[in-house]
């Protein structure tokens, strides 16, 4: 049996794991919203109050908001940067958020626009804002994830049809980097995967499971990047939520000992490769046809890298503290109750941010 100062320290380290996701950690989601007209553009971006309110410490007076406005989107043209001609900040929209619009006369269409989102680089690691598109007559176009690394796009002005782009690394090792980035910081992915290891007993049984997620992945992150299979992240992202949900209380009702896991494993591997597809999406990768196979090498390797790192920091606790018969009879359940109700909370924050 382990020391029992061994077992409360190694048991500190895991639930603090496993309680930062679902605290001041979460990553959370923002809305940006860019209409196309022919004589303007208008752009709404929505902000959970929280998260506003991280950034000034306390809740914000209408002047401080204005003050913020110029930070949260820059846009040029012609290697100049445009000003909008009409800012209006709104501080009881709907659910509670703080939305910003801005709207930008058009001068000259058939112009590339430059934008980039730049408050996320000052919110939460991992902050992912959803991006649509909107033709004139409010017509869904384009629709984007984006991150604090991926936060530029294009839009071009043409009798109001948008043309979206996104600045693409240009070597293997820039998009090795990408996958591992995108899995430390993917903080539903890395939960998802500590749901399936916590009840692993050993090399093997662990071995398989990773395996089988990463083959479900890897198969929809190619098929998806490669425009064969597009799901909407609506769907995606509250899918990915349910997958830990899933897994979690599986934990729970099984007693820590379920059954047929690879099989579930690549299921939901398959859903999870849908949400890395979206990262390469973002960046323009397979919007042309072609260059597709070195930025899929190099950021599935950069993923399965930044997975087997996390698992080879974790593995070891799991199976030190399977050693002690408290850790299996009562924290196993606890963590997994935990991890569940992370979950949930990402369920309904990912619904509800998709259907504002």
């Amino acid at each position: 049996m382990v020391h029992l100062t061994r077992v409360q320290l190694i048991l500190s380290l895991a639930l603090a794991f496993a309680l930062q996701p679902a605290s001041a950690h979460d990553p959370g989601l923002s809305g940006l919203a860019v209409k196309i007209h022919e004589d303007r553009v208008e752009a709404a971006a929505t902000f959970a109050r929280a998260d506003i309110n991280a950034i000034f410490d306390t809740e914000p007076t209408k002047e401080q908001l204005l003050q913020l406005a110029p930070e949260i989107l820059s846009v040029t043209s012609a290697g100049r940067s445009l000003l909008p001609s009409a800012v209006a900040i709104d501080p009881s929209a709907p659910n509670n958020d703080i939305e910003f619009r801005f709207t930008y006369p058009v001068s000259n269409p058939g112009r590339t626009w430059g934008m980039r989102s730049l408050l996320i680089a000052r919110l939460a690691p991992g902050h992912r804002q959803y991006l649509s598109v909107l033709d004139s007559a409010g017509r869904l176009e384009t629709e984007k994830l984006l991150r604090a690394d991926a936060n530029a796009f294009d839009v071009r002005i043409d009798t109001g049809m948008p043309l979206i782009e996104a600045s693409i690394p240009t070597t293997f090792f820039e998009f090795v980097r990408m996958g591992i980035m995108h899995i430390l910081t993917g903080y539903d992915h890395l939960l998802f995967l500590a749901a399936l290891l916590i009840v692993s007993r050993d090399f093997m049984s662990s071995l398989k499971i990773i395996s089988c997620f990463t083959l479900g992945h890897s198969i929809t992150l190619a098929l998806a990047t490669l425009n064969i299979v597009n799901l909407s992240s609506r769907i995606v992202e509250p899918l990915i939520a349910a997958s830990i949900i899933y897994v979690s209380v599986e934990n729970l009702l099984k007693h820590g000992a379920p059954t047929g896991r690879y099989v579930l494993t690549f299921a939901f591997g398959l859903i999870h490769g849908l949400g890395f597809a979206s990262a390469l999406r973002e960046m323009g990768v397979g919007l042309n046809g072609g260059g597709v196979v070195l930025p899929l090498l190099g950021f599935n390797l950069g993923v399965e890298l930044g997975q087997l790192s996390v698992a080879a920091i974790v593995l070891p606790i799991f199976w030190s503290l399977r050693s002690n018969p408290i850790w299996v009879r009562r924290w196993v359940p606890v963590c997994s109750g935990i991890v569940a109700l992370a979950g949930t909370y990402w369920f309904v924050e990912r619904v509800a941010g998709f259907g504002n």
